[in-house]
Parts: C-alpha cells; structure tokens; sequence
C-alpha cells in the first residue's frame, strides 16, 4: 500500500549514502569532556531486572491462584501454599538463567524475534528449576501447574520486554542511552557507518570519531573528528569512560586488526567489527571455526518449494478476505470519484512485474482524466532523485484523490492483481517500465520477485526516502526474504497508514 514513513525494527535497515552532521541532541565535541556512557547501560540493566521480578512474581502468583483457588489442583487440603513458596524461592535462579540467556546485555535485545527466542528458552528453564525444586523438598508438582507458569511468565516477560524496547528506543532516540564509540578506519566503509549512526541514534552509538593511519582530513564526516592514528585508540578510550571501539573491517590491516582488538580486550573494552557484508540479514549468518580462522557462512534464501505455497496461499486468502471487507469502501469511493470529476473511477498503468514481465496495475483514479499527457510539463518540478517521480503538490490529484492518497484508499483495487498472481501483498513496489530502463544490473534483481502492495521501501519513508535508499530497501527485502519478514512487513503496515505519515 501507499504506506508512509515508519522507524523500521526491521532492523536491517541500510545506511545511507551521504555523511550526514551528528543530530543537536549529542555532544559534538568529544574531548571537550569526559564520557560515561557505562551508567547508562548500568542503568538500563538494572530497570530489566527489577521488572523481569516483578512480572515474573506475577506469572507465579496468577499461577497459583489459577490452580490453586480456581481449580483447586495443587493439594487435596485447597490450602497448600508451597507451590508459591517454592517459585518465589527460585527467582534469583530465574535471574541467573535470563543472565545466561544474555537477556541483561543491551547488544543482544535489539531484535524482538531474537530476544523473543531467548525469553522463551529462560522461560523453559526457568520452569524446569522450580520442578527439580519442587521434587528435591518432597512436593510433586501437577503438569498443568509447570504449564501454566511457563505460559503465564512467557507472556508477562515478552510483554514487558516489549515495553522497554519501547522506551528505550525513545531514550536513545532523544540522545539518551548512548553507547559511545571510536571507530577504527575512516575509509567508506567507516564513514558509512559513522553516518548510519548519527542518522539513526534510535541504534544507540554515538560516535565520537576516527582513528585512521591513512587519512589527514580533520573530519572524515560532518560533526565526526578524526581522534587520532590507530596506535592512539587505547588512549582515546581510556580518556573517554565508557566507550568502545567498532573497526570497519575493510579499513584496517588485518595484522592490526587482531593486534588492536587484544590490546583493547585485555583491557576491558568492547570491541566490535563489521563483517563487509551490507544488508544481509544477521538470521542469515553462522560464525563457525575453519582451522584458526572464524568464517561467516552465509544462509541461501529458499523461495521455492512450500515456502512459495506458502506465500501464494497467504496472498489468495488475504486478498480475497481483504476484497470483501473492503467492498463497501470502494463502493463509496467510486461514487465519490464520479461526483467528483470527470472520467472512469479505475486508473490502469502498465507496470512491471516479475521477470520482467508487464501487467496492468489497478487503483481507483486520484487525478484528472488526463494526467499522463500533463507529467511532461511537470517534470522540471520532481522532487525524486533517480528515475522516480515525486511532487508533494501535484496539481493533477483531484480534491477526492488527495483523501484517497492520504488514507492509501487508491490502493485496494491492486488486490485483484494479487488474486490474479500478478503482484503479491508484500513485495518491492512495481516500477514503471521507463524506470527500469534508467536501472543498472544490481537494481534490476529486484524484478526476482513479484512486485507488491506494501514493502520495505514504503513502511521505512514512501516519500520521504532517497533512490539509493529505495534502491538498497528493496534489494534488501529479495535478497533476505521470508515469511516472518511479510508478516513483520504488513504489521508495520497498518499502524503507518492509519497515522498517515509521510504520505505523498
């Protein structure tokens, strides 16, 4: 759908072309002070365990009073308590195992489907530790109990991890709850990620600068100083409390690499190095030993077999459910589009589809009857850059299309292409065939996959949003497609069309 701008959890989100300045809201002089960035992690670890307590005593306490008032399960007397005893005598080992599961560590909770994993997996155990004490005093649990905990302390517990990636991705993105960092090599690659990060603080770095040995300029990106060589990172770092070190890998030697990631390890530093490879998804990738050397094994994506039915099948049900409930909307729409200007209620344009294969797209008519024969006078006036055409005040949209646009209305018709097999729910947007004759080889992969309703592209800025970034969006979704991706996809969906952001 026409969907508009959303801060995408998909977390994989490409960074961006040109080095933008580091926002207002973060130091811009890193050694005009002392950074502390170490209270802030303390902090945020502290406020996960005593939540993690407090939900975790509620899963056990509705436990018991499930079974034990309500149903009456837990002893034949109704008024044993020690199956409450016991789980609250057990916490601090739930503690320790959510510990384990590195549900304390800030670096491993970005990504909700991750974490989720996680949260499960200590849930289970956590579990398991209450029956092993359960049976060591003498008192054996029913199964409905240790079922009920786990469901009940599964559910509290992604809850309210929920709720603190929430709020501390609103910290972070108010320039609070930063982790600082050097990173080691100023070269693209580096200055890239320098500029992802200080375009996106809701990540939680914010850089301080470079260490480079081959670079003189002052500033390899705007409001981001070069530090020093890499022979003065562990004095940098010591000098700024709390900060660690990302190394851009294909910046730096890997003779040094290794020599300057010891050094900082031995003393206490985190360390962190990028892996070269630009938007393949962290799911697709396995570090396994090959002799003395760690290799990334990259996962191939599977499109075909029941993966494939699966996403047909998805697309039928879907759009068939989604033509039907929306049927009076489009009913209302088209009397409205009549009584508001002349020409035919559907709009037909030739896009192209997979393989490269033409179709003809469907939306309801939000301009006058002639806007394709008035876009050449208009062309001057794009606000795109690349082959795409964008105009905020298009004087071709008719007063009815505007409201149309605006709650993505337009769009319902392209279900029928769905049904027919032409596009899918969820894919790259379909491009006009004079875009794809100005695409080079790399973006013409996209034509992979079938064109669809909503994307990457259109949750992550519509409108709002470079080529390039279009460009890397899109290839991102065919090169690291899945199911979990278009149902994480059209969850973005609703809530970004209803708020209307970023709408053209």
């Amino acid at each position: 759908m026409n969907a508009p701008t959303a801060s995408s959890s998909l977390s994989a989100a490409p960074p961006v072309a040109a080095p933008p300045a580091v926002p207002d809201s973060v130091p811009a002089s890193p050694l005009a002070t002392t950074h502390t960035a170490a209270p802030a992690g303390h902090r945020a670890k502290l406020l996960l365990v005593v939540a993690d307590i407090v939900v975790l005593a509620a899963a056990m306490g509705g436990t018991y009073l499930l079974e034990q008032t309500l149903l009456s399960r837990l002893s034949d007397s109704g008024n044993d308590q020690r199956f409450l005893f016991i789980s609250l005598l057990t916490l601090p080992g739930w503690l320790a195992v959510f510990a384990n599961q590195r549900l304390y560590n800030t670096r491993f909770i970005g990504r909700r489907i991750d974490e989720s994993r996680r949260v499960i997996n200590a849930c289970f155990l956590g579990m398991l530790l209450v029956a092993l004490v359960a049976s060591g005093s003498g008192f054996l649990l029913p199964r409905s109990a240790l079922v009920t905990l786990f469901l009940a302390a599964t559910v509290l517990v992604l809850f309210e991890r929920e709720l603190a990636r929430r709020l501390f991705l609103r910290l972070r993105s108010s320039g609070r709850m930063l982790r600082f960092v050097v990173i080691a090599g100023a070269n693209p690659e580096g200055r890239e990620l320098a500029a992802m990060l200080a375009t996106e603080p809701w990540l939680g770095y914010h850089v301080l600068g470079f260490v480079d040995d081959s670079t003189s300029d002052p500033q390899p990106v705007a409001g981001v100083p070069l530090l020093g060589t890499l022979a003065d990172t562990g004095r940098i770092v010591r000098d700024n409390s709390g900060t660690s070190v990302i190394v851009a890998s294909s910046g730096v030697d890997t003779e040094v690499t290794n020599r300057l990631a010891r050094d900082l390890l031995d003393q206490g530093i985190h360390v962190e190095l990028s892996s070269t490879l630009r938007d393949i998804s962290s799911q697709r990738l396995t570090v396994r030993p090959l002799g003395r050397f760690p290799i990334v094994y990259v996962e191939p994506v599977l499109r075909g077999g029941w993966r494939a039915v699966a996403k047909r099948t998805f697309d039928v049900v879907g759009a068939g459910v989604g033509l039907v409930l929306a049927s009076p909307i489009l009913l209302a729409a088209a009397v409205a589009i009549r009584l508001d200007s002349k020409g035919g209620v559907l709009f037909r344009q030739t896009r192209v589809g997979r393989n490269s294969t033409p179709f003809q797209v469907l939306k309801l008519r939000t301009m006058v009857s002639d806007a394709e024969a008035q876009l050449a006078g208009l062309a001057a006036l794009n606000e795109a850059d690349g082959p795409l055409f964008k105009m905020r005040s298009d004087p071709r949209v008719t007063r009815v299309g505007r409201v149309l646009r605006k709650t993505s209305i337009d769009e319902i018709p392209q279900l029928w292409n769905v049904l027919r097999g032409e596009m899918s729910l969820v894919g790259p947007r379909p491009a006009l065939p004079h875009e794809t004759e100005e695409w080079d080889a790399l973006l013409t992969q996209r034509l992979r996959v079938k064109p669809g309703m909503t994307g990457m592209w259109q949750v992550s800025g519509r409108s709002d949003t470079s080529f390039e970034d279009y460009t890397r969006l899109d290839l991102y979704y065919v090169d690291n497609w899945s199911l979990a991706t278009d149902l994480a996809i059209l969850a973005k969906t609703i809530p970004v069309v209803l708020l209307r952001r970023g709408a053209a």
